[in-house]
């Protein structure tokens, strides 16, 4: 094998390592982001619960002093 086309295997070869810690890289971070979606859905979800419950409690005390009057 030439030097040349060793030079370039080579070459090919660090690259290659390169772009595989890049990838890496990059699903680490959208395992991260996928993680914190899931995380802000889930407080998303609480905070609808509770303003739903806020609300009904609202809806209660509303009727309840409608009645009265």
């Amino acid at each position: 094998m030439s030097d040349v086309v060793a030079a370039l295997l080579l070459a090919l070869a660090a690259e290659n390592a390169e772009l595989r810690e890049q990838l890496a890289s990059a699903q680490d971070m959208l395992v991260e982001t996928a993680i914190d979606a899931g995380n802000m859905h889930a407080l998303v979800e609480a905070m609808r619960t509770e303003r739903d419950a806020w609300r009904a409690e609202a809806e209660r005390v509303h009727g309840r002093v409608a009645r009265t009057v």
